[in-house]
């Protein structure tokens, strides 16, 4: 099975099966929830889920790729709202800040990483790229704020963001703490240029 843009569309049942199957892994984790759960929850054949994704390694990997789409386009729609470059690096702050509302067992990636700890699974390559990811974007946008020191800049709000995400489920309100954090981190390094 191949993950991202290059993959082809999924069928109806291939639908049916990632969807069961980010149900069931994100609230169960990944390692207890099995193929045979998965396929009585999507109401497909155990046959028909190795047929379309060849082993659960491979759906661990499919359900993490579509997570990640969805949580780049929430980023890239926040991004896009901004009001201005400044506002646009902490923007994923605020992607954060709506995504938490309705995925309260924290970051699906960061529990991957936790679960599946050999960098070989397709799953922990699909979040560890999904971090990157962001690390980079942070990095992107500070640049095009004319940030001081774009890359260190970066990696903190990186931190702070991962940070939040991971502390969230505790109710203490720590994304928007960190969104605050965030803001006065990116007016500093704005000043400093």
């Amino acid at each position: 099975m191949r993950s991202g843009s290059d993959a082809p569309p999924l069928t109806p049942a291939g639908r049916r099966i990632v969807d069961a199957a980010e149900e069931l892994f994100y609230e169960r984790g990944i390692t207890a929830v099995g193929v045979d759960l998965i396929a009585e929850h999507s109401g497909v054949t155990k046959r028909t889920l190795y047929n379309r994704f060849g082993s659960k390694d491979n759906l661990v990997a499919a359900y993490l790729t579509e997570r990640d789409r969805r949580w780049r386009s929430e980023v890239r729609a926040a991004v896009a709202a901004s009001g201005s470059a400044e506002d646009a690096v902490t923007a994923p702050f605020e992607a954060l800040r709506s995504w938490t509302s309705t995925h309260t067992r924290g970051c699906a990636f960061l529990n991957a990483l936790a679960e599946l700890p050999d960098p070989q699974h397709p799953g922990h390559r699909v979040a560890a790229d999904q971090k990157r990811w962001l690390r980079g974007l942070f990095e992107e946008l500070a640049t095009a704020a004319g940030c001081h020191g774009p890359a260190a800049l970066a990696t903190r709000l990186f931190v702070l963001h991962e940070g939040a995400v991971a502390t969230e489920p505790l109710s203490l309100g720590t994304v928007a703490a960190a969104a605050d954090l965030a803001r006065e981190l990116v007016r500093a390094a704005v000043r400093m240029t």
